[in-house]
């Protein structure tokens, strides 16, 4: 399981790190374009369900920690669903591999 952390103080945002690594190539374009959008996820159920959204802008403190050490093979289809939602009005919103069961984030307490 990988971990985004955001802020200073940072929260953690936990992943499976196959997601992360996705979620990373996704929100490194926005940013590097100086794109500000929302980030939004379903919490798991361990942390009480719901939904979390954090704002994602240049100034942004974000730490990509994972896990593993071999990085994963990329899935261009998941890259592109993510990023027709970070393009949208709505922001980018975490959605499962196409093809797998949805995954949740959670935040460490």
């Amino acid at each position: 399981m990988g971990t985004l952390l955001y802020g200073s103080p940072s929260m953690e945002i936990s992943f499976d790190d196959r997601a992360l690594a996705h979620l990373q190539i996704v929100i490194t374009a926005k940013l590097r374009r100086r794109e500000s959008f929302v980030f939004s996820w379903n919490d798991s159920v361990d942390v009480g369900s719901g939904r979390s959204t954090i704002w994602l802008d240049t100034s942004s403190t974000l730490f990509y920690r994972f896990l593993g050490s071999r990085a994963p093979v990329i899935n261009r289809e998941w890259i592109d669903v993510l990023m027709k939602s970070a393009n949208s009005g709505g922001g980018l919103f975490f959605t499962a591999e196409p093809g797998t069961k949805e995954r949740s984030a959670h935040r460490q307490p």
